[in-house]
């Protein structure tokens, strides 16, 4: 950390840089991909325009933004690590930074538990999502749990994502598969994310986490589960929070944005090597968040793992660049064709990807 912070609830630069993040208004779009590979963002910006030339951040803590615009229309794609802690970093620091609607998909991998709806190499456009939590109050040093009456796991209730935008990307990525690709675009499954990549997904190690039926128990209960993996639910959740919320006129201190010009942030700015970071916002003490401002979200997931097959099949490195080129593509024209009212995005002005200075 090299600026000094204030506001010990939400914290910020003295430039509205946000702690986790890195970034302030003007530097994220509206419009936004999320993955976990650092190499998956960058593939994905590959297909940015050319103009305006991109801008690249890598936060100290590990997130890297890129915001450019696809086929004219600003887009961000942001890399964000595992697990819903890191999204939950990425969804409220984002939220607090934009300024109108939010449209988000979640590229990233996953596990197939049906690996006859869901091969390995399948893209899961997951119509809902669970989550899979472990119960730390179980006695996991128990020989046994059957005369145990406490669950080691504990399952949600299902959250939705938004159905205009889910059938655009299950659409969008038919139209982008390269041809004589025999990946499956399946979008009548239900993800399941859990807290670890071992224990909540049924992973045997030497701890003892009383999960070896928990893939079996989890099928039986959750109708048309079909994927495992650690962060899907938690957009889905935040979004449906976000769009729920009592519709009231409140004042909000995390959106008085107010500040001295830009200084030095808490990281350093790295920039593609076709790019500038001279992002000198007007809109850096703008109110970020709407009082009306929604967030849409889905996802696409590639299945990586076939766990319950009897090989236990593993994709190759070769199939994971290629779906990740075509299927970041199918993404960025889901996401463009969502349409989002002009009056209710992040103003252009002095903005990443204003056209401005072209």
């Amino acid at each position: 950390m090299k600026d000094k912070l204030t506001d010990a609830n939400f914290p910020r630069t003295a430039d509205n840089r946000v702690y986790h993040l890195g970034l302030r208004p003007g530097e994220i779009a509206n419009r936004i991909v999320t993955v976990g590979s650092p190499s998956r963002a960058l593939t994905i910006a590959t297909h940015f325009d050319e103009e305006p030339k991109k801008f690249r951040l890598v936060s100290e803590r590990g997130f890297q933004t890129i915001t450019g615009r696809y086929k004219g229309v600003p887009v961000s794609v942001i890399s964000i690590g595992m697990g819903a802690p890191n999204m939950d970093f990425f969804v409220r620091e984002a939220r607090e930074s934009i300024a109108g609607d939010m449209v988000i998909v979640r590229l990233g991998s996953c596990g197939s538990l049906n690996y006859t709806s869901a091969p390995v190499g399948t893209v899961v456009v997951p119509k809902a999502c669970v989550s899979i939590t472990r119960n730390v109050d179980f006695d996991f040093g128990s020989s046994s749990d059957e005369h145990i009456e406490e669950k080691a796991y504990r399952i949600s209730r299902p959250v939705s994502d938004d159905l205009q935008l889910h059938q655009l990307i299950v659409s969008s990525l038919e139209n982008a598969r390269a041809p004589g690709d025999q990946s499956k675009i399946v979008g009548d499954l239900v993800n399941a994310s859990a807290d670890s990549f071992y224990s909540s997904q049924g992973r045997l190690t030497s701890f003892p986490d009383h999960n070896a039926h928990l893939v079996e128990e989890l099928l039986q209960q959750i109708d048309n589960l079909g994927t495992l993996e650690m962060e899907t639910h938690h957009l889905y959740h935040l979004a449906k929070c976000w769009n729920n919320r009592p519709n009231q006129a409140f004042t909000n201190p995390n959106l008085d944005h107010t500040g001295p010009p830009l200084t030095t942030g808490p990281v350093r700015p790295v920039t593609l090597a076709s790019s500038t970071s001279g992002v000198t916002s007007d809109n850096a003490a703008i109110p970020a968040a709407i009082i009306d401002s929604k967030i849409h979200v889905s996802a696409a997931q590639i299945v990586f793992a076939a766990r319950t097959s009897a090989d236990r099949d593993f994709i190759t490195p070769e199939r994971v660049q290629a779906i990740e080129e075509w299927g970041g593509k199918g993404v960025l024209e889901a996401l463009i064709a969502y349409h989002v009212p002009s009056e209710r995005l992040h103003p252009e002005k002095g903005s990443a990807w204003s056209m401005q200075n072209v």
